[in-house]
């Protein structure tokens, strides 16, 4: 995600909905500014999230989310990553 997404809580509250949705994975802040994540789960519960991080925080401006598909991790639980 880019735009005004560090510094807005954008990862807790990204890490709080990806759990509700029953998702395992990561999100973390990149050296560019931007906020990085990776959703396991359903195909539904990962859209959700997608569709969540369009918008994000009410104080994050997302200009653009990049959704790369990739091979599944089999993460265990969602972590924010420092």
């Amino acid at each position: 995600m880019s735009g005004r997404v560090q510094g807005v809580f954008f990862r807790a509250e990204c890490a709080g909905r990806a759990r509700a949705l029953g998702l395992t994975g990561w999100v973390r802040n990149a050296p560019d500014g931007r906020v990085e994540a990776a959703f396991e789960g359903s195909d539904e519960a990962v859209e959700e999230a997608i569709a969540w991080c369009r918008t994000g925080t009410p104080s994050a401006i997302v200009d653009d989310v990049e959704v790369v598909e990739e091979v599944p991790t089999k993460e265990a639980g969602f972590r924010v990553v420092r």
